[in-house]
């Protein structure tokens, strides 16, 4: 039986040999597992999902406020302590503009709404 899993998730269960990692889902190998080869290296080259995650404010919300917040989350994102904790769980902590984030969440929209619609999936 095979599964996705995080690999913040699985990363525990993996190391006590309760799971065995067959791919990593992104572009890239993850540096919490590099012996993991990545979807593209196992030959599936079109799979790629990963899990990400972002904090949203709700529309309207002033610019002043949204770049406040973004800059107190990029700081404690990047504080020592807490970078290290997210990286000894699996997790590859990334940073953006509230701008670059806007964008990825569009193309990730996009790029889901195709799945969707060529899976020919429909809403009971």
């Amino acid at each position: 039986m095979a599964t996705r899993v995080g690999v913040a998730n699985s990363k525990p269960h993996v190391q006590a040999g309760k799971l065995r990692a067959l791919a990593v889902l992104g572009p890239k190998r993850a540096a919490a597992m590099p012996e993991v080869p990545t979807a593209a290296e196992s030959g599936m080259p079109w799979f790629d999902v990963q899990t990400w995650y972002g904090t949203l404010a709700p529309a309207g919300t002033p610019q002043n406020i949204i770049r406040y917040l973004n800059a107190e989350f990029v700081k404690i994102v990047n504080a020592p302590d807490v970078r290290q904790h997210l990286e000894g769980m699996g997790a590859e902590p990334l940073t953006s503009t509230p701008e670059e984030f806007a964008e990825f969440i569009k193309r990730e929209a996009q790029r889901w709404a195709r799945v969707v619609k060529d899976s020919g999936a429909q809403v009971e």
